[in-house]
Order: structure tokens, then sequence, then C-alpha cells
């Protein structure tokens, strides 16, 4: 008797078979979601959209705060007089008025300046308007807490100077690039005292 020989398939035919069956599953299973979808949106959900999107946000009263910014045309008022008075006493100096919340309103980097003066200045004025105080007496607290200097942003040397109004900080100036802080300080105050013109 003979042998009948049937054609073995080759396996990676059958894993495209299998594949493609899965795949096909897949795809009718979608569209069935999509229609089961489509089918139970009822016309009182689509209407109700709109109406929130409608809805708006009054806050007021006890959930809202007011603060109080330095204008630029006066922080450039301040900065200016404060590099004036470095260039009459001869020095070559960056100056930086900050707002309340630590950004950069005004920015002027003297003839002569060095680099690093310019990061340092706005360094300055960032620590003095954190902590309403002249950079030259925070100095004085870092024997008490040292890691004070580990703040990011900061700087804890003389040559910052905070700009209040009521006694509240809305403002600092920051110098750097005189033989000292001491030096520096004396033209940020000189800013702050432009201000009181």
């Amino acid at each position: 008797m003979g042998t009948t020989h049937t054609p073995k398939e080759h396996p990676m035919r059958n894993t495209h078979k299998i594949a493609g069956i899965a795949v096909g599953a897949v795809a009718l299973a979608g569209l069935g979601t999509f229609g089961a979808v489509s089918a139970t949106a009822s016309p009182s959900s689509s209407q109700a959209a709109p109406a929130a999107a409608q809805a708006k946000g009054n806050v007021g009263g006890k959930d809202v705060t007011t603060s109080t910014h330095l204008s630029v045309d006066a922080a450039t008022k301040a900065a200016e007089a404060t590099l004036d008075a470095a260039e009459k006493d001869g020095q070559k100096v960056s100056v930086a008025v900050v707002d309340r919340n630590g950004n950069t309103i005004v920015t002027l980097r003297g003839d002569g300046a060095g680099p690093q003066s310019y990061e340092s200045a706005e360094k300055k004025g960032y620590t003095a308007v954190s902590w309403n105080a002249p950079t030259s007496e925070l100095v004085k607290r870092l024997d008490k807490a040292p890691t004070l200097k580990d703040i990011p942003g900061t700087l804890f040397l003389a040559g910052g100077a905070p700009v209040q109004a009521k006694g509240a900080p809305i403002a600092g100036i920051g110098v750097a690039g005189a033989p000292s802080g001491d030096l520096d300080e004396k033209f940020a105050q000189a800013g702050v005292a432009a201000l009181d013109r």
C-alpha cells in the first residue's frame, strides 16, 4: 500500500494566520465599542458640555490677595541712581532691581564692570527682598544659621537693599563689582533713596 503524504504547513505561515485573525478580532471589537459609545450618547449629555464650559470662576474676597510691585519706570530710576552713585565714586558695578517675587525688573552693567558682577547683583537683590533686610545684616545671621547660604538663588554678601512700601518689601536692589560689599550697599541705598524723591 502506498502512503498518503499530507503537506505540512510552514510554521511562519501559521503565525501569520493567527496574527491576522487576532488583529481582525481586535478591529471588530473596537468597531463594536465605537458603535456602543456613539449609540449611548444622549442629547442631554451633549447639552451639558457647553454649560460646563460657560462656568465662570468668580473668585474674590478672602480668596484673593493683592500685592504691591515697583513699576518699571521706578525700577529704572532706582537703577540709574545706583549706577550714578557708583560712577561718582569711580566704581565699576552692575545693579539689578528685582520685584517682590525675586524676578528681575531692570539690570544695568556699568562700563568696565566685571562679568561676575551681573549675576551677583541679581542674587543680592533677591536676598534683600526675600528677608526684607540689607544683605550686610543678613551676613551676621549666618553665625546662628549657617545653612541660610544654601538656599538657591541667594548671596549673603553686603550689597543688597530692600525697597519697602508701608514697611513691607516690594523690591530689592543688588549691587556688585566694587572692591567691598560696604561700597556696593552704599550704592544700593542710593537707589532706594532715589525712590523717596
